[in-house]
């Protein structure tokens, strides 16, 4: 097995850059599990949901469905990236400050991450406390 960083996932997803992104495609493609960390993806969805590339909530759903479907990529924890996706699709819009704002992934990953963990450890993890309004709407979440 293999892992690659953020700009790596970048180059395979965008195909955005002449050098860099045939190398990626090689090593996504090549004979190795490739290891694909939470870091890395929550990274790589900030980064296409941001200014540059403004990707719609849609596009990074199709994305991560995706990189599932991809025989070599292996997550850090699939189940958890699972049920935040199922979160991140299913999450409630709320009124914020006159906006309107929904749960970004990010916030569903650390979420569901923390209640992975206490499962794996047999521990009860009761409540993951968090300012964000919009990821209140996602179940084991309050405000502090």
């Amino acid at each position: 097995m293999i892992a690659i960083n953020t700009n790596v996932l970048l180059r395979y997803l965008l195909d955005d850059d002449d050098k860099q992104s045939p190398k990626a495609k090689i090593l996504i493609n090549g004979e190795h599990k490739v290891l694909v960390t939470d870091v890395v993806l929550t990274e790589t969805v900030w980064v296409l949901k941001g200014k540059r590339y403004q990707v719609s909530k849609e596009t990074i759903v199709d994305i991560i469905h995706a990189l599932f479907a991809e025989p070599n990529i292996q997550f850090e924890d699939a189940q958890a990236v699972w049920c935040a996706l199922k979160d991140y699709v299913n999450a409630a819009p709320i009124k914020v400050k006159g906006k309107i704002k929904q749960a970004d992934f990010p916030d569903a990953l650390i979420i569901n991450k923390a209640k992975r963990y206490g499962e794996l450890n047999n521990i009860d993890i009761t409540t993951l406390y968090i300012f964000d309004k919009a990821a209140l709407e996602i179940g084991g979440s309050s405000e502090p």
